[in-house]
């Protein structure tokens, strides 16, 4: 591909239709870019300014003016870096362990949102995240940013997840919902072989996924703020989760 073609196809990868059909998508800035390359990622291309190059952990990226990066780059400041990754091949889809808490996502539209619930679950050791079909895009360039890598290390899936979860809870895992309706989540006595269910913002939990009857769990709050966020609630309610399998 010469270098003229490739810029374009980079800067092609900023929307989801010529993600799909590449099966590619961009890692930008030095500290991402460098997360991608110690995992072990396929890399397509690397572009780099000619001052980023000059470091001995980005000397194979090939140079480009800063003026083109700018173009390719979707970051306010740090598009100075831009590598392009391929997918990887996701294994198929298995039953929980165990021992193993498992995050669902119910319709997260948001990229940021998304990418840092990934980071929430690389922190607290979730492998695998399952979102439902409307979900966002996961690698939609703002995702990969907020995971801060953790895409790189957490297996993000997309499936019609009603069906999965109906699934799971055949196979003795106990589905536990995010819900303001739900009781403290301090007071309940969390499996070890969990699902972890979080909604959408502004419609929460979708009605096929409720019918499954899962526990319903909230957290406590005695502020005057109607609600968490959902990366903010997942955190609270994974730490939650970690104090219970640690005592």
């Amino acid at each position: 591909m010469s270098t003229k073609a490739l810029l374009k196809h980079a800067r092609s990868l900023q929307q989801k239709k010529f993600r799909d059909e590449s099966g590619e998508f961009l890692v930008q800035g030095p500290k991402v870019v460098g997360e991608l390359l110690a995992s072990g990622w396929p890399v397509t291309a690397l572009l780099a300014s000619a001052a980023v190059a000059a470091r001995a952990q980005f000397a194979k990226a090939d140079v480009v003016p800063e003026h083109e990066l700018e173009r390719i780059g979707t970051l306010e400041s740090g598009n100075e870096l831009i590598a392009i990754a391929r997918k990887p091949e996701l294994p198929g889809i298995t039953d929980l362990e165990q021992d193993e808490l498992l995050l669902a996502l119910d319709g997260i539209t948001d990229p940021g949102n998304l990418g840092t619930v990934l980071r929430i679950a690389d922190w607290f050791g979730i492998r695998r995240v399952w979102c439902s079909a409307g979900s966002v895009d996961p690698y939609n360039p703002k995702c990969v940013q907020a995971s801060m890598g953790a895409i790189f290390r957490v297996e993000v899936q997309h499936l019609e997840l009603s069906a999965i979860l109906a699934r799971q809870q055949k196979a003795g895992a106990v589905i536990y919902m995010a819900s303001m309706e739900g009781g403290s989540v301090f007071a309940e006595h969390l499996a070890p072989k969990a699902v972890l269910v979080m909604g959408s913002e502004s419609h929460g939990i979708s009605p096929e996924v409720r019918k499954l009857k899962g526990t319903l769990i909230s957290i406590p709050g005695k502020g005057g703020s109607e609600s968490l966020n959902v990366a903010m609630a997942t955190s609270a309610l994974c730490m939650e989760f970690a104090r219970q399998r640690n005592l």
